[in-house]
């Protein structure tokens, strides 16, 4: 007697939507606006193309940018992110006064801790509207909770939240969580903010209820970083970067090749590859595959055999505080005005 097989634990784990429409792009509305080396992707996705990739009907802005560690480069990046929240903010209300920040996660997880961490930073007034203290008008009402992960409480969360949302009546929730990339070049290196709200757990497979205007009754807008990536994608990521070093070195014969900095050598490979013929000499057989073909190829293989951990990078610790106060910084100047 057959049995149905579960292809899903296959697929590449990724919550961004800039992952997901990869070699889709002509079927989805998709522009991109660039401030410096900071660049805002905006994607629509509407009914048709969400069955497509698997995501759910909205916008989503995607912020791409170098590094966080630099303070000039953060600062930079808490201005385009303030910026593009508020977008999103006066679309549902210009004169909104009561937002519940929600922050996902483990804080006994570094990778998984963002979401705590902002709420530790973010500007919650909320009790002094209810003591009837005086408050500018340029402050909002603004009330935040971190519920921890259902490993430790025993509840779920969207429950949690729905529960406080009966009791605090927010106009507005804005959920902040980590998020699995789909590539080594976003870990750390990209906010996604969308209207859609959120799933806890989803890029890791890991599906908890979700956190939306159908579930809690009032607007969501999810706001993530990614911060793991899948050993899959480490391997497909280096295969490519081989591929684009080999062109680089086979065109600069004789030349000093390691006098450039990271990222002006990132720069330089990055639109590099080699013909097919190329490949195939390479790598064989699996030069010859189409880059979804080796892709699920390596995602099977690991996941067979269990190793297709959940990586995060070694600096993760100092970094996650820095785009917390990034994001905690940034929701703080969008909503008050400070």
């Amino acid at each position: 007697m057959g049995h149905e097989i579960d292809l899903n634990k296959y697929n590449i784990r990724t919550d961004l939507v800039l992952d997901s429409i990869i070699g889709n792009e002509n079927n989805i509305s998709h522009k991109v606006d660039n401030y410096g080396d900071i660049s805002v992707n905006t994607v629509y996705i509407d009914d048709n193309n969400g069955k497509l990739i698997n995501k759910k009907k909205g916008k989503y802005v995607t912020i791409l940018f170098d590094d966080v560690t630099d303070s000039e480069n953060r600062n930079n990046v808490e201005i385009v992110f303030k910026n593009e929240l508020s977008k999103f903010i006066d679309k549902i209300d210009k004169d909104i006064r009561s937002i519940l920040i929600i922050g996902l996660g483990n804080n006994d997880s570094t990778p998984d801790s963002l979401g705590p961490k902002v709420v530790s930073k973010v500007m919650v007034t909320r009790h002094l509207f209810v003591l009837g203290e005086d408050v500018d008008n340029g402050i909002k009402e603004v009330s935040a909770f971190s519920p921890g992960v259902m490993a430790s409480t025993g509840i779920e969360t969207s429950d949690f939240i729905s529960s406080l949302v009966k009791e605090v009546k927010p106009s507005l929730v804005l959920v902040v969580d980590a998020l699995a990339a789909g590539s080594m070049e976003r870990i750390n290196k990209s906010i996604q903010i969308t209207d859609t709200g959120i799933h806890p757990g989803s890029g890791v497979h890991n599906m908890r209820k979700e956190i939306s205007v159908d579930t809690i009754g009032v607007p969501v807008i999810g706001i993530g970083v990614p911060t793991v990536v899948e050993s899959s994608v480490i391997v497909y990521d280096t295969i490519n970067y081989l591929f684009k070093h080999i062109s680089y070195i086979k065109d600069n014969q004789g030349k000093n090749k390691l006098v450039f900095s990271r990222k002006n050598y990132l720069n330089k490979i990055k639109d590099r590859d080699l013909t097919y013929e190329e490949k195939k000499d390479i790598l064989g057989l699996i030069g010859e595959l189409s880059d979804d073909e080796k892709m699920n190829l390596i995602n099977e293989v690991l996941t067979s055999v269990n190793y297709n951990f959940i990586v995060t990078p070694k600096e993760i610790d100092f970094v996650v505080d820095k785009l917390a106060l990034l994001i905690a910084n940034g929701i703080n100047k969008s909503l008050h005005n400070i």
